[in-house]
Formats: structure tokens, C-alpha cells, sequence
């Protein structure tokens, strides 16, 4: 009889039982993020997407004094959905206004204020508030002259769904307790030239704020084919790998992590790899699909003034975009239907994505942050592996669990967990040349944080 390899290698005592036995460990189901999950309604998206549209157009040079058309009546019934969530949840969401002023730019020819509504879930855990999730959509609109502030632009799905469901995730996780600190956003001018969230982004890194990971959601609600077939096979996640520096110089850390073939293990890869495998845990019925692309073609989102500012930030968009519902005008020509209506959104799609969403985002807020100063021996020649790292100092760790996969493979395949008293470890008989190695955090609830690819130290 044959043994397999890996059962003879632990046999032999050269490497962990466990990861012999089986691939990285499956959690357990959290009820606090299960209770979440099911809270999240497709009844209530509906509801906020038919009413950002009955503002008619929510354009960003639109009026602000109507009290029932235009963007200033769009964010003021925003805020006050927010100010309910928050009375609703004992005053821990605290929300604002985040206006500035745009000076006169590519489609803002005269300057103009620009207004953001964030609401703010302070984390609760003093080693860890002051790490930052981010979760946006945005809540302007055009048609198509992108210049029109008077033209109906319902902007159903594009962006209505993701301001919808970013408004309904502050609902439903308001009323619980995280470690860490969760900003529920809605953003203005994305479709000007992501003024609101380029603000927002570039304030909090003049700030030194952590933001440790960004979600935007841009056109989450679309599952109809313009052949009449629906898709609701899976969201994409738009995950970028390397963020190449404005001036195009990469700094010596990432040119080492890609010499050493980690170009696939930057933290916005990291985090997409959470995302994907926490969506499978809770929200099995809408698989995440990553898509190693920053964006799509000819199109921008409000996660690249993040990942501009050095943030892991990821986009989550509906699987078919049907274009002749973006930025269109209103009309029924040659026997096609031209604008972003609301009956052409797919609720209980939307829903699912706004649940992939919390239930990631609610993992990442309970979790340990991530280890730093993670190091991988390279000082000899071995075939076996060993790393250290600096320790974590959150009350409820549990410990550290080191993954890792083949060079080819998307997502982590074995996994060894290491006491929280331990700060290096040695993984036998599997060469650090062959696999890619990451560490991540765990708490003893086990919610676990995005891995961390460890850089060779040669001393």
C-alpha cells in the first residue's frame, strides 16, 4: 500500500498532522455576523434605491435648494436615514456631513461643494478602534451629457444600488459591537471625476488615519442580460495586485516582494482573498469572483483614490453590465430601452451583495489586525521553512496561523496554527522555493485577519 507524501512526512515528524490532514482550517460560523447576514433586507434596498431615484437626477452641479429634486435633497434624505440608524442604535453612529469645496476642474467647470454623508461605527476595543473599514457607494448621478443637471438621471443601479445598500449594512450593523472601527460612506462627484472620495481619501492619509481596508460598491444591482437571461451566478471583485506610485517608481520593499514572487500578495490581493472566502462561509449562494484588475476598461471607481493613497481597497460590481442603462438619457429607441430605471435592478441580488459585503466587513472588525514585521528566514540553505514576526497585543488573541499554497494557486491551501505566545516558528519539510507563505491573525472566537506575505530577512 502507497501512503500519500504529506502522511508520510508526518509520520516522520517533519511537519504538523494538521496540515497533513487537512487544507486551512475551516472557521466556525460566527452568530453574531450569521444575525447580521440575515438582517440585511432586500425589501429595504428597494425601498432606498425607488427613493433616490424620485429625486429625478442626483448630479452633482444639481440644485441643492429643492427640497424634492437634485442632489441637495438626495443627501439631506440620506443624512437623515443615517441620523434614524443611529437613534435607532443608542447614538453610536455618528454621522456627517463631509463637504468641501472643488475648485474648477474637468467636468466641474465652475467649482463646486461637494458633499459626502459618513457615518462612523466607533470600534470598541482600545488596542484596535483606531483601525479603519471603509464601505461606500455613490450617490450622484448623470445622463447622458455628463455636463445636464436638469436631465432625469435616475442612476438606479449605477450607484443607487451600492448607496442603498451601504445605507442598509449602517442599519443593520449599527446595532452591533465591533473591535475596530467601521465608516459606512456615501459619496458625491464620483461620476465628475471621484472628487468625494479622492477628498475623503487623500484627508485621511494626511491624517495618518489606518484605514486597513476599502470596499466600494458601484452598480451591484444588474443580473439581466440584454438577451433577456439573468445571471446571478456571482459578483466580481476587482482586486488590483502592485499600485504603481504617481511618479512610476516603486519603492525597494515592492521590488523585493515581486523579485521574490509575491506580486500576487500585496494586502488588496490579501484582502480580496478574506472577502472571497468569508462570502463562501456566510453567503453561500453568491460566490465572489476575483478579478485581478484594478477596474474595468474605460471606467473608474471610488476605491482608486485609496489604493492611490496606499490602502488596500477592493470594488465589487454586478457579473453583465448592460451599458445602455449607464449614464443615458431616459428613452425607447429603435426598440431598445436606454436609461438606469429602477425595474431593471435585481433586489434580492443587491441584497446579496450588500451581504457578502457586511458579512467581510464584520470579520475584518472583529479580527486581530494583521501581524507585522513578518520576516521569512533565508540565511541557509533548507528545505524547510521558518518565519518570525513582532506580536500582536489585542486582549483575545488566540494566536497565528501560518498559510500557504502553491505558486500558481489563487487561494491558500494549508494552514498551521501557532500559539499566541510563539513568534517564529518552522514549518518542516516544505521549502519556502516551491510554495508562497503568508501569516495571518486569530482571535479566540476565530475570526482570522487577511494574511501577510513575509519578507526574506537574511540576519
Amino acid at each position: 500500500m502507497r501512503f500519500p507524501p504529506s502522511l508520510v512526512l508526518a509520520a516522520l515528524g517533519l511537519v504538523s498532522p494538521v496540515w497533513a490532514q487537512s487544507p486551512a482550517p475551516a472557521a466556525n460560523r460566527d452568530p453574531q455576523i450569521e444575525s447580521i447576514v440575515r438582517q440585511i433586507s432586500a425589501a429595504n434596498i428597494e425601498a432606498n434605491i425607488r427613493q433616490l431615484v424620485a429625486f429625478k437626477t442626483r448630479h452633482t452641479l444639481s440644485t441643492t435648494s429643492d427640497p424634492k429634486f437634485g442632489i441637495g435633497a438626495a443627501r439631506n434624505w440620506i443624512k437623515s436615514e443615517l441620523d434614524r440608524y443611529s437613534r435607532e442604535s443608542g447614538g453610536r453612529l455618528v454621522v456627517t456631513f463631509d463637504a468641501f469645496h472643488q475648485p474648477p476642474a474637468p467636468r466641474v467647470p465652475d467649482g463646486v461643494e461637494i458633499v459626502n454623508v459618513v457615518a462612523t461605527l466607533p470600534g470598541t476595543q482600545p488596542q484596535a478602534k483606531n483601525r479603519i473599514y471603509v464601505v461606500s457607494g455613490h450617490y450622484d448621478s448623470i445622463c447622458r451629457n455628463f455636463m445636464d443637471p436638469t436631465d432625469p438621471a435616475p442612476g438606479a443601479d449605477d450607484d443607487g444600488s451600492g448607496t442603498a445598500a451601504v445605507m442598509e449594512m449602517a442599519r443593520v450593523m449599527s446595532q452591533y459591537r465591533f473591535d475596530a472601527t467601521l465608516v459606512f460612506m456615501t459619496v458625491a462627484g464620483e461620476e465628475q471625476g471621484l472628487y468625494g472620495s479622492t477628498h475623503w481619501a487623500q484627508e485621511a492619509k494626511r491624517q495618518g488615519l489606518n484605514v486597513a481596508g476599502m470596499f466600494t460598491n458601484d452598480i451591484i444591482g444588474n443580473t439581466l442580460h440584454e438577451d433577456g437571461t439573468r445571471d446571478r451566478s456571482h459578483v466580481r471583485l476587482f482586486a488590483e495586485g502592485v499600485t504603481v506610485p504617481r511618479d512610476g517608481q516603486l519603492s525597494p520593499d515592492v521590488a523585493a516582494q515581486i523579485r521574490t514572487g509575491g506580486e500576487n500578495d500585496f494586502p488588496t490581493r490579501q484582502l480580496a482573498r478574506l472577502i472571497q472566502t468569508v462570502g463562501a462561509r456566510y453567503v453561500p449562494q453568491l460566490p465572489v469572483e476575483i478579478i485581478y484588475r484594478r477596474d474595468r476598461y474605460l471606467r473608474g471607481g471610488d476605491h482608486s483614490p485609496f489604493l492611490d493613497e496606499g490602502y488596500p481597497a477592493v470594488r465589487f460590481t454586478e457579473p453583465y453590465e448592460v451599458f445602455s442603462r449607464q449614464h443615458q438619457n431616459v428613452v425607447f429607441e429603435n426598440g431598445i430601452h436606454y436609461g438606469d430605471t429602477v425595474e431593471y435592478v435585481d433586489f434580492a441580488y443587491a441584497a446579496d451583495v450588500a451581504r457578502v459585503n457586511a458579512a467581510a466587513l464584520a470579520e475584518l472588525a472583529l479580527a486581530p489586525a494583521t501581524p507585522h514585521d513578518v520576516a521569512l528566514e533565508t540565511a541557509k540553505l533548507e528545505n524547510d521553512t521558518s518565519l518570525r514576526w513582532s506580536p500582536n497585543d489585542e486582549p483575545d488573541l488566540a494566536g497565528y496561523r501560518i498559510v500557504w499554497r502553491d505558486t500558481t494557486a489563487p487561494q491558500w491551501q494549508h494552514a498551521i496554527d501557532v500559539p499566541k505566545d510563539r513568534t517564529e516558528f518552522t514549518v518542516k519539510g516544505v521549502s519556502k522555493d516551491n510554495e508562497i507563505f503568508g501569516l495571518e491573525t486569530f482571535d479566540t472566537q476565530g475570526h482570522a485577519s487577511p494574511a501577510v506575505y513575509p519578507r526574506p530577512r537574511r540576519d
